[in-house]
């Protein structure tokens, strides 16, 4: 995800986006098409939710259409209008996720990446953000990339599933694969997250 974000080089292979190079023509095409949620939330202490959410929308479009936005955005993620004016430190962390996942969204992208996107929640938030995350990626037809652990959160918002090791793709299959396979890495995952 870092090197797909541009935030790391590539020591080998390639990305490509639509079967095509990702040159820095389509990177900035790119740029300006994902949504992303990261495991922090990274919401900015200083700005109001409201344009924590609009933040990419302010830079062209008139302060109150983005504040608009943010709001309808929010309330799309089950927040309510009165939380807009609130700081992220008023909320808490299942709420700024919420407004995390409304930021991703704000900008009706093609892409959005999830990075962790239950980290730090009780079971019952982390569940109602695996909702709210597989519904808006139905909702909007966005290609969606999620990074976790949670074996939860993969049953809930995946539809094909890749098994990291070692830097390297050791499994690769749908939802209903995993439940059935034997590959060794794969159900020494399971067996650990059970």
């Amino acid at each position: 995800m870092r090197s797909i974000l541009g935030l790391e080089r590539l020591d080998a292979g390639a990305i490509t986006l639509d079967n095509a190079p990702f040159d820095k023509t389509r990177r900035r095409e790119w740029l300006n098409g994902f949504g992303m949620l990261f495991q922090g939330s990274a919401l900015f202490d200083s700005l109001p939710v409201w344009q924590n959410v609009a933040f990419r929308l302010l830079h062209r479009l008139p302060r109150e259409a983005a504040r608009t936005i943010a709001i309808d955005k929010l309330e799309r993620v089950g927040l309510d209008a009165a939380s807009a004016d609130r700081y992220p430190a008023e909320l808490s962390g299942g709420m700024q996720k919420r407004a995390a996942l409304a930021r991703a969204i704000a900008d009706d992208p093609k892409w959005l990446f999830f990075d962790e996107p239950t980290t730090g929640l009780d079971p019952v938030t982390a569940q109602t953000i695996n909702r709210l995350i597989r519904d808006l990626v139905t909702e909007t037809g966005a290609t969606a990339l999620t990074i976790t652990h949670d074996l939860t959160t993969v049953r809930t918002v995946a539809d094909s599933v890749a098994l990291l090791k070692d830097g390297r793709i050791a499994w690769q299959g749908s939802v209903a694969d995993m439940r059935t396979s034997t590959h060794s890495d794969l159900t020494r995952f399971i067996a650990a997250g059970a």
